[in-house]
């Protein structure tokens, strides 16, 4: 059976749409009260089984997650450029049209990186098919500003994720996290602010999560948290959140299939992540057969669907028309602490990757919804 989304829980999408709601007087799924600053902080690869076992390293976020209802679906995939769209847009992939780490695109037939294929021209403009929150808030007339790392200030998936917000970059996670503190604490605007970490993720594809480096991220991340918060009025909030979680596949782990293996046949392109792999099916090959060749030749480690499958199953949710072909053919997603490569994507530095995500485990897909200032 295949694994898919709950309707009646609270994910990722929810987050930044309900905090704007908090500021202009709407109602929430989330339930949160009204404010006049509201904030989301996305810390990139903090799932909440990575803060639950490294709690003594984050007390701040560790104490500030209590209950289930701390505790949200990202949604799949779980990758950056998906999650974080989903965040800004409140809609899912199958709506705003980013559906892996890389996607292919129809109309070129190229495979393309979803976070750096707008800035070599190979993603059109309206690839981010949603409007984004930022968008909503400053035709509301309120405000709307991103704090972030200056690399990403110009890039092409900042332009469509982080679409109608005001940039600030800020070259440390503290540079971040403290200019974020002092934004909410000037009572002279209203509307709604964004941050991101980067750094758990990538020390945890480097390293691993279960690392030193990570650790030392974390405990820097806490830290900056715990000062946000004990800045914060009765009118601020501050919602802290993930993308997606992480786990460490081991070298073992890394499943190599032969260039000439009966699996690749009739696959004329391979998109998405290692645990989550997009087959797009040449047109004479028939989808139904390709999935169940890799059924008997991944068994219990993946859970296997063709594209109507998946679809019916809600991963993408809701998907349009444009997008369905954006989608593999087949779609091979790792339950086990696995990833599948080509013979190419093995001998490159993905080969070398220890922390990885994009499928449907629990250990990737849920994150913390931790609730601070005028939320807790």
């Amino acid at each position: 059976m295949l694994p898919g989304p709950s309707d009646s829980a609270a994910s990722l999408a929810d987050v930044l749409r309900d905090s704007l709601a908090a500021v202009s007087g709407a109602s929430s799924r989330l339930g949160l009260p009204g404010v006049d600053r509201a904030a989301v902080l996305l810390i990139d690869g903090l799932g909440a089984d990575n803060l639950r076992t490294r709690s003594g390293h984050a007390r701040t976020l560790a104490a500030a997650m209590r209950t289930r209802a701390d505790v949200i679906a990202t949604g799949v995939p779980t990758t950056t450029a998906a999650a974080i769209t989903s965040l800004t847009t409140g809609s899912r992939p199958g709506t705003h049209g980013i559906v892996g780490y890389t996607a292919r695109v129809p109309d070129t037939g190229l495979v393309v990186n979803q976070l750096r294929g707008w800035d070599g021209g190979a993603l059109p403009a309206d690839w981010q098919r949603a409007p984004t929150l930022f968008e909503a808030a400053t035709a509301q007339g309120l405000a709307a500003i991103a704090f972030g790392a200056d690399r990403y200030r110009n890039s092409g998936f900042t332009g469509a994720a982080l679409r109608g917000a005001r940039y600030v970059a800020g070259r440390t996670i503290a540079d971040r996290l403290d200019a974020l503190g002092d934004a909410l604490a000037d009572r002279s605007w209203r509307g709604i602010a964004y941050a991101y970490i980067a750094e758990l993720d990538v020390a945890a594809h480097e390293h691993g999560w279960e690392s030193d480096a990570w650790v030392r991220a974390l405990e820097q991340v806490d830290g900056g948290v715990a000062r946000l918060a004990r800045g914060l009025g009765p009118r601020e909030g501050l919602l802290v959140t993930a993308d997606h979680g992480i786990l460490d596949v081991p070298e073992h782990g890394r499943i190599v299939i032969d260039d000439g293996s009966p699996l690749w046949s009739g696959v004329e392109a391979i998109a998405g992540e290692h645990r989550l792999v997009h087959l797009h099916a040449d047109a004479a090959a028939d989808p139904a057969a390709l999935a169940a060749r890799w059924r008997d030749a991944v068994g219990a480690q993946a859970w296997v669907a063709t594209r109507d499958e998946a679809i019916e199953a809600n991963w993408f949710g809701e998907v349009d028309a444009v997008v369905r072909p954006r989608i593999g053919d087949v779609l091979v997603a790792a339950r086990k602490a696995v990833a599948f490569y080509t013979e190419a994507a093995h001998a490159g530095s993905a080969g070398r990757m220890v922390g990885q995500h994009g499928s449907w485990t629990d250990a990737e897909s849920r994150v913390p919804l931790l609730r601070f200032g005028a939320y807790a």
